[in-house]
């Protein structure tokens, strides 16, 4: 992708090398590190440097392969935020590992949707359609958030997905009679063929051409939804004089500008 933010240090680390940026940062301590995946999250936080400059702030994206974890890394003091993952998966690292981190701000949400070669709604599915979902409990449990938001099946009484998972086990009943067919996220995307519809994450839905917000005959909820991503901090420097201005980066309306022309509906900002 050719475009005019190139002006950041670029950091790919690996495991245990979180220390070759300490250096720098001592030096500077106005300098925010930021740990961020490839890809969208690289990219956006190039512009995000760019409008820092204006809030008295320096940015340096840190971009984190392979099994290092930008979660172990803010807890340790390597990054001083994070922006990569949605809020279970942040929950679920917390209780796992009982890292001290704290959420600031939303950044965007790459929405999960239903795709389908043969109907324009969910509605117009027939009864005994084959509805391929992902089998994995965090995007399963999307997938039958969207079901349920559009009327074809209900979940349990209680069910929350800001603190926990739904499994086929949750549904409760079928106001459509339907075929829950389970399957690796990765192969969904290859089976439109076989199925009626297939609930498809974004990453391997933009890999076949398809965007949420153009292709999808359903598309889940972008207010109040917790696979939102979100910018994370470590609970002590939730109350820096730093996170504002750093919020208030991300959330203008050049960031909002850049993700809607250059992604086009795949990723949704949610500021």
């Amino acid at each position: 992708m050719q475009h005019k933010y190139r002006f950041r240090v670029r950091a790919i680390l690996a495991a245990g090398l979180f220390s070759i940026i300490g250096v720098a940062h001592a030096a500077d301590p106005k300098v925010l590190r930021v740990g961020v995946r490839g890809g969208i999250d690289e990219q956006v936080w190039e512009v995000v440097s760019e409008v820092a400059k204006k809030n008295g702030l320096r940015i340096e994206s840190v971009v984190i392969s392979g099994s290092a974890s930008p979660n172990e890394a803010l807890n340790n003091g390597d990054l001083d935020a994070n922006a990569f993952q949605h809020i279970p998966f942040l929950r679920d690292q917390i209780k796992q590992r009982g890292y001290k981190l704290s959420i600031v701000g939303n950044t965007y949400i790459s929405p999960i949707a239903f795709y389908s070669k043969k109907y324009k709604s969910l509605k117009d599915l027939p009864d005994g359609a084959k509805v391929a979902i992902p089998n994995d409990p965090s995007n399963q449990t999307r997938a039958l958030v969207v079901l349920r938001d559009a009327g074809l099946i209900t979940l349990r009484d209680g069910f929350d997905p800001y603190t926990g998972t739904a499994t086929l086990n949750d549904i409760t009943g079928y106001k459509k009679k339907i075929n829950l067919i389970e399957g690796a996220s990765v192969v969904l995307a290859r089976s439109l063929e076989d199925v009626d519809t297939a609930a498809i994450i974004n990453t391997f839905a933009y890999q076949a051409g398809l965007v949420a917000t153009r292709d999808g005959i359903a598309v889940e909820k972008r207010d109040h939804n917790p696979y939102v991503n979100v910018i994370v901090v470590r609970d002590q420097d939730k109350n820096a004089a730093w996170v504002a201005p750093l919020i208030k980066s991300f959330q203008s309306a050049e960031v909002r500008q850049f993700i809607e022309k250059q992604y086009g509906g795949s990723v949704v900002p949610v500021f």
